[in-house]
């Protein structure tokens, strides 16, 4: 007997069936990228919280605990841009898997170290591994999605690239209060693992062919230029800043960066495509990101010792009292869209600039006997201008990428990033320490216990401890509370600019236009 042929309505039926395979298939890849992003994301800020714990037994100053948040944010800025291209050229899927693996081992070897330099050694092969996820995570969204949910899918990402900054305190807390300071890096394993084997199984192979060859010498005066300029920043505070060194080591980084531009404006396929940069919409989305990375790094810096040494909290303690900023954060990642669609991006991201702003200043006023109310109160309204700000931005500039230059464009966007946020520990580190020891009173201590307490707070706490007495842990905390106002004080302000930039140097676009657009 003949079959019979299929009917219309069943052929439709099979095909609307299978349409929604695909489209669950692509959300569900989706969601192993941002998990991903996640691990990545929250270890930037995680170690932040276990900081006056590593501190103390691993005997770590002031500028060993610069490195080791810098190690990483400086080797992932540098090797961002290579990593863009080896996923264009080779395969972003199987760059994002290799990263993962990669960053599972560096946390292996963190988790078992027991020296200031293996930590920044480990954390710096963390920050490669990163390089290689971050802009393979944003690459492959025009690979996944049609250009009218790009824009979601990317807001996604970028929420989940936000929600790692409050999210790493948290965690780091929970874990330093129930386990030992390694279990920061053991976390990161078995997350790791995870996000390999549903990438494997769930995100299809994209790479474009005619990416260009990695630029070795470019890798190479990147690397050196962002590594020195942030070495010249750290020891600035510490040696003085007509030190011949320093002056060196910033003479040498300008230099290189300088050639990094000379040589990338005059290639026709450039590892640094400044030319993605005439894009007036990704320009200042880039700018504005940036600048955001440098403004919140500063702060996230200075917050953990605070909570910890003047407040009298544990590990976990401090990663609760961050919660408002995550509940901000929440209630900003649900209000993005409509207020884009509402409004246009640039008003979105100026409003955020200007609600970081008032955050942070009205938390550069807090005083030595302040309690945690003030801090709950800013870091609520930070959160909330931090996503607005941050996702809006990072949303609208990979929105202007040509899929053939997704992984050099995100690589480029997270560059900027990385080097605003490492510029920001590096800063703001440097102004904490000569504000903090300007305002510490050492009178009558030996040479070497006052020098050792003015290396931080809690080697201040420490020497207070051996016999300093109480008179030297008050004056170690007043001058901290006074530095860290100082440090919010000036971030304050360049997010005051940022906003008056933004809203005055970024193109408008109607809002009907924003939130359609791909």
């Amino acid at each position: 007997m003949p079959t019979a042929s299929p009917t219309p309505a069943g052929t439709a039926a099979e095909a609307a069936t299978a349409a929604t395979a695909a489209d669950r298939r692509r959300w569900l890849a989706l969601v192993a990228v941002a998990l991903s992003v996640l691990v990545i994301s929250f270890d930037m800020t995680i170690l932040n919280v276990a900081l006056p714990t590593l501190a103390a037994q691993l005997q770590a100053g002031t500028g060993q605990q610069q490195w080791i948040v810098d190690a990483y944010t400086v080797v992932f800025a540098a090797a961002m841009l290579p990593a863009g291209l080896l996923g264009d050229r080779f395969g972003r899927r199987r760059t994002l898997t290799v990263g993962l693996a990669l960053f599972g081992l560096a946390s292996a070897v963190g988790m078992l170290t027991g020296s200031p330099t293996t930590l920044i050694a480990a954390r710096a092969g963390m920050g490669l591994a990163g390089a290689l996820v971050m802009p393979m995570s944003l690459a492959v969204i025009p690979g996944l999605f049609p250009p009218a949910e790009q824009r979601r899918a990317t807001a996604i990402l970028a929420a989940a690239l936000s929600a790692g900054a409050p999210l790493g305190p948290l965690i780091g807390g929970f874990l330093l209060q129930h386990f030992w300071w390694g279990s920061i890096f053991a976390i990161n394993i078995p997350l790791t693992a995870i996000g390999i084997v549903a990438c494997v199984l769930l995100l299809p192979e994209s790479r474009n062919p005619a990416a260009p060859r990695i630029d070795l010498l470019a890798t190479a005066l990147a690397a050196t230029g962002l590594s020195a300029l942030t070495y010249g920043i750290i020891e600035g505070s510490e040696r003085g800043w007509t030190d011949p060194l320093v002056l060196a080591t910033l003479a040498g980084s300008l230099l290189a960066l300088t050639v990094l531009v000379l040589r990338s404006r005059r290639q026709r396929d450039p590892m640094l495509d400044l030319a993605l940069l005439a894009d007036p919409t990704f320009r200042w989305s880039s700018a504005a990101a940036t600048l955001i990375s440098f403004v919140l790094f500063g702060a996230f810096f200075v917050l953990p010792p605070y909570f910890q040494s003047v407040l009298g909290t544990d590990a976990l303690g401090s990663g609760l009292r961050l919660m408002p900023m995550m509940l901000g954060l929440i209630l900003a990642a649900r209000l993005t869209d409509p207020l884009v669609g509402r409004l246009g991006a640039r008003t979105v991201i100026a409003l955020g600039l200007a609600l970081l702003a008032a955050a942070l200043l009205f938390g550069s006023r807090t005083g030595a006997g302040d309690g945690y109310g003030r801090a709950a109160v800013w870091l609520a309204v930070l959160g909330v201008g931090m996503g607005l700000s941050l996702i809006t931005a990072q949303a609208s500039a990979l929105a202007t990428l040509p899929p053939a230059r997704a992984g050099v464009g995100s690589g480029l966007l997270q560059t900027l990033r990385q080097v605003g946020g490492a510029l920001g520990i590096a800063a703001f580190g440097s102004l904490l320490s000569g504000a903090y020891r300007g305002a510490l009173d050492t009178g009558g201590l030996p040479a070497g216990a006052a020098h050792r307490a003015g290396e931080s707070v809690v080697a201040a706490d420490a020497v207070a401890r051996a016999g300093g007495g109480p008179a030297l842990s008050a004056s170690a905390h007043a001058a901290y509370t006074h530095g860290m106002g100082v440090v919010l004080l000036v971030a304050g302000l360049v997010a005051v600019l940022s906003a008056v930039l933004v809203a005055a140097r970024m193109p408008g676009d109607t809002p009907a236009a924003t939130g359609d657009r791909g």
